[in-house]
């Protein structure tokens, strides 16, 4: 049988298994409990972490690494790491079980939007910069999602920049576009700021949006 500290054998996750034949004759079969395979569902029933909602149990393998388990999950080393406190990512142990955070399955979103798969690097900041949006409309119909805690792999629902607008014969479409204001863009364009408003009498000229679709009058 296997005790603690026997020298005649491995301590293991499920007890311990036979040493390998040494001084010349194989060790019985019988010195140490075999160690039976076990899997990500089939741990030993103790040392499990009690790991948090939207997390699951995972027993590290040969090779793992933080880095190698987020880009395997579509997660990342932050959350990893901020779902097992009390694990060094740098001393991890064959057979040891930790958390891994679990994507969210892809939201229904309303209409006028679009599903969006994050990226490294994302934020909402840049998505709405991307899309020709803005951060609060990303928020308003993400309700649940933190855009502070992004995931690579979790997915949003991205607004879908508005119908090109209906323009009055002699105006052209525009998209706006970063630091654009309507004085800037009758500047640009050879009109005034109150011809701009008159084209476009639902807009506010204070809260333009970067995708934006406006009338531009045409100066003469």
């Amino acid at each position: 049988m296997c005790y603690p500290y026997d020298d005649d054998c491995y301590r293991a996750p499920y007890g311990c298994y036979p040493r390998p034949p040494y001084e010349g004759y194989p060790r019985p079969p019988y010195d140490c409990y075999p160690r039976p395979p076990y899997d990500d569902w089939n741990r030993p029933p103790w040392g499990d972490p009690p790991c948090p909602r939207g997390t699951r149990p995972y027993v590290i393998r040969a090779g793992d690494t933080y880095f190698r388990l987020a880009q395997r999950f579509n997660t990342t080393v932050a959350a990893i790491s901020a779902a097992n406190p009390g694990v060094n990512p740098n001393n991890l142990q064959i057979g040891q079980v930790i958390c891994i955070p679990v994507v969210a399955p892809a939201p229904i979103c309303p209409p006028g939007t679009m599903l969006y798969t994050i990226k490294a690097g994302d934020t909402f900041f840049a998505l709405a910069a991307r899309f020709g949006t803005t951060v609060e409309a990303i928020i308003r119909v993400n309700p649940g999602v933190d855009p502070n805690n992004l995931q690579i792999g979790q997915v949003v629902c991205i607004p879908m920049a508005g119908p090109a607008p209906t323009c009055p014969p002699g105006n052209v479409v525009y998209v706006v576009k970063a630091g654009d204001t309507f004085y800037a863009l009758a500047a640009r364009f050879g009109t005034t700021v109150e011809a701009i408003m008159k084209a476009n009498p639902g807009v506010d000229p204070k809260k333009l949006q970067i995708g934006q679709r406006i009338c531009i009058p045409i100066g003469k």
